[in-house]
């Protein structure tokens, strides 16, 4: 089996998608893994900025067929290369259209596609999650409750929901993302840099709320990357 492919989803804006994705690609950093970093969120490519000089990285519509075949291209080029994917908040209606492009090639590729639901507190975030499901039925999926929104008991809609009854009896998690103080992480979007930067030129009492927050968020993602 070759390196897996991490999908971060959610579909809608807002939701905090792309500070997971900087999580999780300085998390693999940090265990030594190689990256391919895939942006589609062309018109706000905010992850592609901060990490386009430390990782192999790429812009990508995946709004259209063409996106989804230079992706699956991508990952077959880079066997050794752990896929991160920042999906854009539209992307629903992309993989409707063509993610089975992906879906179908996974056993080719050798690689098991596993994706991060990002959401928030409202219901429509568990509507789009289940129409990704139909439309990729052989991705791993797990469920990441952002705790900016609110502390873990506050999800109630998805804690209680047949939605997370799907996910948890294929396998899947529910796990809390940290929330992480406002100051450090309009420095990091502002200042387009990656976590591993703002790790060294942050003020330190920023640097120190960092420290703890990437200390969380190892703990939250031990319990869902291989």
């Amino acid at each position: 089996m070759e390196k897996q492919i991490y999908l971060i989803g959610g579909s809608k804006g807002g939701v905090g998608k792309s500070l997971v994705t900087m999580a999780l690609v300085d998390h693999l950093l940090e265990q030594g893994e190689s990256v391919l970093l895939v942006e589609s969120d062309t018109s706000n490519p905010d992850v592609w900025k901060a990490y386009k000089d430390a990782v192999d990285a790429h812009l990508l519509n995946l709004d259209e067929a063409d996106g989804w075949i230079e992706l699956v291209n991508l990952c077959d080029n880079a066997p050794k290369s752990v896929a991160v994917v920042n999906t854009a908040a539209r992307n629903n209606r992309g993989v409707s259209a063509y993610g089975q492009t992906l879906n179908s090639t996974l056993a080719e590729l050798k690689r098991k596609l596993v994706t991060l639901w990002v959401i928030n507190r409202q219901r429509d975030s568990l509507e789009l999650l289940k129409e990704y499901m139909a439309a990729i039925p052989n991705a791993e999926v797990h469920v990441v409750r952002n705790g900016y929104f609110g502390e873990e008991k506050k999800f109630e809609l998805y804690n209680g929901s047949n939605v997370r009854k799907t996910v948890e009896d294929q396998g899947g998690k529910s796990v809390t993302f940290p929330d992480l103080a406002d100051r450090v992480s309009d420095d990091i979007y502002s200042k387009r840099l990656s976590i591993a930067r703002a790790s060294k030129e942050l003020p330190l009492g920023n640097r120190a709320e960092l420290s703890r927050w990437k200390g969380a968020v190892a703990k939250v993602l031990s319990e869902i990357i291989v």
